[in-house]
């Protein structure tokens, strides 16, 4: 599959459920839940790993959680789509929204939740 825009992947997503009549079965409670699913799946790559570790996977295992990635990056798209969503949109305002609750100059090397600032 070649570089595409999000509005052509929710196309190709689109396409390739309706190919298979798999719409049916993707609501968007259903799609939220396999969502969570392939995250978690991402997540288990990297249990009991070190930090350092986490940063250097071996080619096989940075392919899985490749895989993983693309997983969620799909059922994201299809969800998105399905309740008219604009996740690039959606991404731009939350990162606004975000910089109001953590400025650079109190947020600034510090993992703490807004509210904690």
């Amino acid at each position: 599959m070649e570089k595409q825009s999000l509005k052509a992947l929710a196309a190709e997503l689109r396409n390739f459920a309706d190919d298979r009549e798999w719409d049916q079965f993707h609501s968007p409670k259903n799609l939220a839940m396999a969502l969570a699913v392939e995250a978690s799946e991402i997540m288990e790559h990297f249990q009991w790993l070190t930090e350092e570790q986490s940063s250097a996977l071996p080619p096989e295992k940075l392919r899985q959680v490749r895989e993983e990635i693309g997983d969620v990056l799909i059922y994201l798209t299809r969800l998105a789509d399905k309740l008219g969503i604009d996740p690039l949109e959606a991404a731009a305002k939350k990162l606004e929204v975000n910089r109001a609750k953590y400025p650079a100059d109190k947020a600034r090397g510090i993992a703490k939740k807004y509210t904690e600032l």
